[in-house]
């Protein structure tokens, strides 16, 4: 039998005991698109689209913005909120389903303009579940020692993903950033991860064609994204009050004891019907930023908890459920605390 070589052993980061999100900025594009400017190329009316979605207003970003540009706006305010110094950022996760590029990934240009100074990058896909996982991975990350301090950006660029005829998906979605530095706290301020998914749906939510097959026969339609909704519908009205229930099982939180309920913004019935599953206390805000936002995928969860402290609904510090769900079929949830805002976020 060979002998073990040399005694050494391998050093290992201390770990930290809790983490929370320390600030948050959000980033909405300027243009705000109404119900009766989308039904200028799909038929449909404003009244049907505010009874199936809940969706009054969206926003759509300039032809000079991207994911990454609005990912920079959001993540220089959540720093801003958070009070650490960008050098201090030890990684970037960028959750986004709209970098445009397959590479480099927009979490290594998000770095560079924050002026990080060379932070590790990651680019997290997990469609509008994202942002969530993101941030658990980042909790994970602080708590284990690898980072002091993580940036979590959800960014998408959903307004040039959908094609502007497409009566099925136009309607629903937005464009939009939101970020949150994540890092140290004397006391637990994200709970541990719920996650998942059911790649037997896959086809539920997709792009269509695939870009190689787009530049072998150029003569088809270009990607976009298609969905089936009722398909969604029922997947999320079903299963997502169960994953809810287990999220403040694992986080050792009652119902009761929330201040908010911030479900990622798809669709304002699934969002009742789910507040209903999981019996929702009145007391409980509950976010309903799709009305002027619309279904920004990604950034989805960000935006809906600025508009929840921007409003005064919830405070900084307020305990607070995250739901996502979305492509994969992905979903993701944790019990966290609300965190600082910047100004003018």
């Amino acid at each position: 039998m060979a002998a073990v070589r040399g005694s050494k052993s391998i050093s290992t980061a201390p770990p930290v005991a809790h983490t929370a999100m320390l600030g948050l900025g959000v980033y909405r594009p300027e243009r705000v698109v109404t119900n009766a400017e989308i039904c200028e190329q799909i038929d449909s009316s404003d009244e049907w689209i505010r009874t199936r979605s809940g969706i009054v207003t969206r926003r759509f970003a300039a032809n000079d913005e991207s994911a990454v540009s609005m990912g920079v706006q959001a993540g220089r305010r959540a720093l801003e909120a958070s009070g650490i110094d960008a050098a201090r950022i030890g990684c970037v996760l960028v959750a986004t389903s709209t970098h445009l590029t397959q590479t480099p990934p927009a979490s290594a240009l998000v770095a560079d303009a924050l002026g990080t100074g060379g932070a590790a990058a990651l680019d997290v896909g997990a469609g509008c579940a994202g942002f969530c996982y993101a941030l658990g991975l980042a909790a994970d990350l602080v708590r284990g020692g690898s980072e002091e301090y993580v940036l979590v950006v959800g960014t998408e660029l959903m307004s040039v993903t959908t094609e502007p005829t497409d009566r099925t998906v136009r309607f629903i979605f937005g464009d939009g950033a939101g970020a949150v530095v994540v890092g140290p706290s004397e006391t637990e301020g994200i709970g541990p991860v719920v996650w998942g998914s059911d790649g037997s749906q896959a086809e539920a939510i997709r792009q269509e064609p695939d870009w190689l097959d787009f530049a072998e026969n150029p003569d088809q339609k270009r990607p976009w994204i298609k969905m089936e909704g009722t398909a969604v519908f029922r997947w999320a009205a079903f299963e997502m009050g169960k994953v809810a229930l287990r999220t403040l099982e694992r986080a050792g939180v009652a119902i009761e004891d929330l201040d908010a309920f911030i479900p990622h913004q798809a669709n304002s019935r699934i969002t009742e019907v789910i507040a209903r599953s999981i019996h929702l206390p009145e007391s409980v805000a509950l976010s309903h930023d799709i009305e002027e936002t619309g279904n920004t995928s990604a950034a989805s969860i960000p935006l809906a908890m600025e508009q929840l402290l921007r409003t005064g609904a919830v405070q900084p510090g307020g305990l607070a459920l995250l739901l996502a769900f979305g492509a994969g079929l992905a979903y993701a949830g944790q019990v966290v605390t609300m965190p600082p805002l910047a100004t003018g976020a």
